[in-house]
């Protein structure tokens, strides 16, 4: 942070970053979240409204996506875990509580490395229900309960910034993670990614002790990483300007206001005893055996093998990163054509021929992957001897016991990477029908 901005002060910043997951329904009952261009208040039953009577049912995918990503953000995944009640009015929560999550989250802690080499660590990831939406016109509110229930995750880190580049990079990261793993579309013009700073500042003689300061505001609901950028800088001149007049910043939430590049009031922020926090009575605790665990981390490293980001480097890796063309490639060839040759790559597809191809024909460029995958297929020869291909299906399967277990069990995105692996290791010969239907085959599924 510039010394210019903070002056002799510190600035402490700590995230809490709020998302929605790609699940069919609804946190807590059976409505579907499809609710991005929806009528208002079309997608609602009397669980999500809140009525008398009307019990919460937890959405399973729900809670396993919030755990793969505690795993992809190097955080334990509690065995022993439970939802609360969160109290306090709100015009758009009808219930006048929110079941959330207090003192065991489904993941404990965390990390990840910036750029910068330092560890950004987390206080934990607990899973949670959105609200509803409010919309003020002509000096009316008006509610849309479409959201409310939506499946929402939120991600606390410890106060470990002290500038906000970091804490902007940290965002990005954590985006770009839920988006290779296909968890969530964190689209934050829709709402779909709110980030929400915590700031304060503090003495160097505080920082040198370790002592925080006895105050935090929180910016709410930023959807723009730029916006938040510009909010913290807002806030860090307006505490600045408060300690010199010698006054104490009131611990409160505020909103952004891009206009004119100020943070407003908006209530008192309340201490976790506010919140009058209890264990959720309708909604029985959960227990996480040793099995239930092993089969996560094995869903896990499966999304991970199958994820652009390791598919990119496996790319690289094959390249010779420092070699001349990789240097080239990045040169000439924009992100949409390098994100095409990342894909195709994961398709079994040599790395050094698609660069040439869209360095050296510039056809390919205008073409979709599919439409690639078709004229290179065309044109060249395909393996489609029986024997062959299932000595090399056999060879597949064998060297990855976990993925074919894991889709004997229900996961297709297991099918796409053992059909990935097979199309790697005949350097995209395979014809893949074939190969799908002696996969399919082999495993012998009940």
């Amino acid at each position: 942070m510039n010394n210019e901005l903070t002056g002799k002060y510190k600035l402490v910043l700590g995230l809490e970053i709020h998302l929605h997951l790609r699940t069919g329904r609804k946190m807590f009952c059976r409505c579907k979240t499809d609710v991005y261009g929806a009528k208002p208040n079309t997608r609602t039953c009397p669980t999500c409204l809140g009525l008398p009577g009307a019990l919460p049912v937890p959405n399973g995918q729900a809670i396993r996506m919030t755990q793969l990503l505690g795993l992809a953000l190097n955080s334990k995944i509690n065995q022993a875990s439970r939802f609360d009640r969160k109290h306090y009015f709100y015009p758009d929560l009808p219930k006048g509580y929110q079941i959330s999550q207090y003192k065991q989250p489904f993941c404990q802690g965390g990390h990840l490395v910036l750029k910068s080499g330092k560890k950004a660590e987390l206080e934990r990831i607990h899973l949670e229900e959105d609200t509803a939406k409010s919309m003020h016109e002509q000096g009316k509110t008006l509610i849309d309960f479409n959201l409310s229930s939506m499946p929402l995750v939120e991600i606390v880190t410890k106060p470990i910034f002290d500038n906000v580049d970091e804490a902007v990079e940290f965002c990005h990261r954590v985006q770009e993670i839920v988006r290779n793993l296909k968890l969530g579309d964190v689209d934050m013009e829709k709402g779909q990614m709110r980030l929400e700073p915590n700031i304060s500042l503090r003495t160097p003689e505080m920082e040198k002790k370790g002592k925080l300061p006895n105050y935090k505001v929180e910016i709410k609901n930023i959807n723009s990483f730029k916006f938040m950028e510009n909010a913290v800088k807002a806030e860090v001149a307006r505490q600045r300007q408060l300690l010199e007049e010698g006054e104490t910043p009131i611990q409160e939430n505020r909103g952004y206001i891009e206009s004119t590049k100020e943070t407003v009031s908006q209530r008192s922020k309340e201490q976790a005893h506010d919140y009058r926090y209890f264990p959720e009575p309708d909604i029985p605790p959960f227990v996480f055996d040793d099995k239930y665990l092993d089969e996560l981390k094995r869903e896990y490293e499966i999304l991970i093998a199958g994820s652009s980001d390791n598919i990119k480097q496996k790319m690289l890796v094959s390249l010779k990163v420092d070699g001349e063309l990789s240097k080239k490639a990045t040169r000439l060839l924009d992100e949409t054509d390098l994100k095409k040759i990342s894909e195709l790559f994961g398709k079994g597809f040599e790395a050094e021929e698609l660069i040439n191809l869209f360095l050296n024909r510039k056809e390919f460029r205008q073409m979709t992957v599919n439409e690639i995958e078709k004229k290179l297929s065309e044109n060249r020869h395909r393996i489609t001897d029986d024997t062959v291909l299932k000595n090399i299906v056999l060879k597949v399967l064998s060297e990855n016991k976990s993925a074919v277990e894991s889709y004997k069990k229900g996961k297709e995105s297991a099918l796409q990477f053992l059909l990935g692996s097979i199309m790697r290791e005949t350097k995209g010969k395979a014809d893949i029908e074939k190969a799908k239907e002696l996969v399919l085959k082999e495993i012998k599924l009940p």
